[in-house]
């Protein structure tokens, strides 16, 4: 049986944040930009623009975090193209916490 191994020899950092209406970018160290769909992160999807602007970087830059939408994103998902791995279930139940206020 063969599987399928990435290495980077060195990992980027994240150097910049744009998100759109359906797109998220980052700006990376080593000059590429990386675009992923935001129908990937449905927190991120469902957020306020307001929210989606408010995010920090974790780990010196290999990752991000929105503090309001409790979303944390790295940058090796970004690069192997991981969508969130929330389930169904967890996500539901952010969403209705989140419009009941509670």
């Amino acid at each position: 049986m063969t599987s399928l191994t990435i290495e980077l020899p060195e990992i980027p950092t994240i150097q910049q944040v744009a998100i759109t209406d359906d797109t998220l970018s980052a700006d990376l160290s080593d000059g590429r930009t990386i675009s992923v769909p935001l129908a990937w992160y449905p927190r991120l999807l469902h957020g306020s623009v307001e929210e989606r602007n408010n995010w920090r970087f974790i780990g010196g830059g290999n990752g991000i975090h929105w503090d309001q939408l409790d979303e944390d994103i790295s940058i090796k998902n970004l690069i192997v193209g991981q969508p969130s791995g929330e389930s169904q279930k967890s996500f539901q139940r952010w969403l209705s916490n989140r419009i009941s206020g509670v």
